[in-house]
């Protein structure tokens, strides 16, 4: 969603570990990218086939049925990005480990604890795959304050994989079109 800008890339990759207003404390390009993710954020849970598929999760996966249905859309996303982005989901991944590591002194401490780590297992590219998902799911599942169940997630993504690819094909050019016109206000 950051096209090539590089700035843009990095805060929308940290927007999760900056807290409220501390995105003044970023260059305008980084605080750009936070304030992005943010609207993309917002928009993803007001959407309605965004809804469906959070209300289809949520008898099984209950408070975290948002989590996993975010999970699976990132799944569907790696395993087309060359449909939806015209580039190669390696090479995209490889570029953008090499930007974040490169600012790694800019990234937020908790950014900066699990980065390595993301890196070094290559989760952006892993996601393409179901048993990507279902580690980083169960991943979640053990780091869990309680049983979340996210640990079946793959299984259930497997069995209903072409509903939960259905409605990712209704939200995600809706997404795609909101960003281009978000990117023109921020």
């Amino acid at each position: 969603m950051s096209g090539e800008e590089e700035e843009l890339m990095l805060g929308n990759f940290i927007a999760d570990a900056v807290k409220g207003k501390q995105a003044e404390r970023y260059t305008p390009g980084i605080a750009k990218g936070i304030r992005l993710h943010r609207l993309i954020d917002s928009y993803t849970d007001t959407h309605p086939v965004v809804a469906e598929t959070k209300a289809r999760l949520r008898p099984k996966y209950r408070k975290f049925a948002p989590v996993v249905a975010d999970m699976y859309y990132d799944h569907f996303l790696a395993a087309n990005f060359n449909v939806y982005t015209g580039l190669e989901l390696p090479a995209f991944v490889q570029q953008v480990y090499y930007l974040i590591g490169t600012r790694f002194d800019q990234l937020p401490f908790r950014v900066q604890q699990f980065f390595p780590h993301m890196r070094q297992h290559n989760w952006l590219l892993s996601y393409a795959a179901i048993d990507g998902i279902g580690q980083a799911l169960t991943g979640m599942s053990r780091r869990a304050a309680f049983a979340s169940g996210m640990e079946t997630a793959a299984e259930e993504l497997q069995m209903n994989y072409a509903a939960y690819l259905a409605e990712f094909e209704a939200f995600f050019p809706d997404l795609v079109e909101y960003v281009a016109r978000a990117k023109e206000e921020l």
